[in-house]
């Protein structure tokens, strides 16, 4: 007996978890190291060509054009300040031109080359070593062009003093790693936010790459399933198997030009859905009954393809395949606003033995379907709920097929 009812009564509310999947009962090797220093140098150089040539590349770039206006800002800002202070601007913008030139090679010699060659490598006494010997040189250096090119009292804004005292060492050296300092949080800030965008690339692909792999995992399964259902009826010499391959074809159809889309209509999609009933109706005859009610508004409503069709495979697979006796699946499918609400039943095998329903690893059918609305949709955008229950095995999904 074979029964087919649209539409129906509003679909039942179901209690579930939002982003849930509830069950019931209870790369490679590593690369070479000569090829990781040709693929850094091939990396090095691209960098300096952008920088040189004023063309960025990539996610937040930064090229000459950015290192010219930072430094720029911060020499006026700088010579503003100084010269409020000592009420002398032209003493200032002198002494800002002596000591700039300073703390950008102080600087540039930080982070491209002592964070690079020892931070990164976890060398860090050394890297400090080399950093005060750097303040030393750069002390050193300042001091004496301060005496010889501005003025014999080198430190204006603190104590008076024409020679080279401890205090005075203190100061400059302290000034100067604050210097190096700010600029290092600003180069580690970029280039920490390059990386996070560069990781959340690799994750989108990742992710598109596996949404790919397990819809094209569904296409197989599906069609050894009919032809296998084609091959029963071949034995049989049955007349009705013309009309199988028909429906086959209109199946393979959708498989080859819908599914490579992310998302599907959901009209087309349950289409789908009643060409393989129709095959299974055909292969079972009167020792199934199947009950299928749709209700709702189709239009303007997606899925992921082929979401729902492992669910169906399922239930008759682990349901009519292996009944002794009649069979009975029940579908009711019902759009309500933005949510598709799916509820799917067959009963369980007499037989213990000859099947278990694969409530927790459920091979191919159920684990796709768990995966790819993990993968596919948002925690909100779903709810699954697969449980045995009174000698049926049911399952109950709630979906957004809003087209947004």
């Amino acid at each position: 007996m074979i029964t087919e009812t649209t539409p129906v009564s509003d679909t039942e509310t179901k209690n579930f978890i939002p982003g849930k999947i509830l069950e019931n009962p209870d790369h490679a090797e590593d690369e070479t190291k000569g090829f990781n220093m040709g693929r850094t140098k091939e990396a090095t150089g691209a960098k300096a060509k952008s920088f040189i040539s004023g063309k960025s590349i990539g996610d937040y770039p930064v090229n000459y054009k950015h290192h010219i206006l930072f430094w720029t800002i911060y020499f006026l800002f700088n010579t503003l300040r100084w010269g409020s202070y000592y009420h002398d601007y032209f003493y200032s913008l002198k002494s800002n031109i002596v000591g700039f030139p300073i703390h950008m090679a102080l600087t540039y010699f930080n982070i491209y080359y002592l964070m690079p060659k020892f931070v990164f490598k976890k060398k860090y006494f050394t890297y400090a070593i080399l950093i005060l010997i750097s303040l030393y040189i750069m002390l050193n250096v300042k001091y004496y062009l301060t005496y010889y090119l501005l003025s014999t009292n080198v430190w204006p804004e603190g104590q008076p003093t024409e020679s080279l005292t401890v205090n005075y060492a203190v100061q400059m050296m302290l000034g100067e790693l604050y210097v190096i300092s700010f600029v290092t949080a600003i180069k580690i800030t970029i280039d920490w936010l390059r990386e996070h965008s560069k990781l959340h690339e690799v994750e989108k692909r990742q992710l598109a790459t596996e949404l790919r792999f397990l819809r094209s995992q569904v296409s197989p399964h599906f069609f050894f399933n009919t032809l296998n259902n084609i091959y029963s009826l071949s034995l049989a010499k049955s007349d009705r198997a013309p009309e199988v391959i028909l429906k086959l074809s209109e199946l393979m159809r959708y498989l080859l030009y819908a599914t490579d889309k992310r998302k599907q209509k959901l009209k087309k999609e349950i289409e789908c859905i009643q060409n393989y009933i129709d095959l299974e109706r055909i292969r079972f005859d009167n020792s199934l009954e199947v009950k299928v009610e749709i209700s709702g508004d189709l239009e303007n409503k997606v899925i992921a393809p082929m979401l729902l069709m492992p669910l169906i495979e399922n239930s008759f697979k682990h349901g009519a395949s292996q009944n002794i006796g009649q069979m009975k699946i029940f579908l009711d499918i019902n759009v309500e606003g933005d949510f598709l609400y799916f509820e799917l039943s067959n009963n369980i095998p007499k037989e213990k033995g000859k099947s278990k329903m694969p409530t927790r690893s459920g091979g191919i059918g159920l684990s796709n379907v768990r995966k790819r609305l993990e993968l596919g949709y948002k925690p909100e955008d779903y709810e699954l709920l697969i449980e045995e229950k009174n000698n049926n095995f049911n399952v109950l999904l709630k979906l957004r097929v809003s087209n947004k």
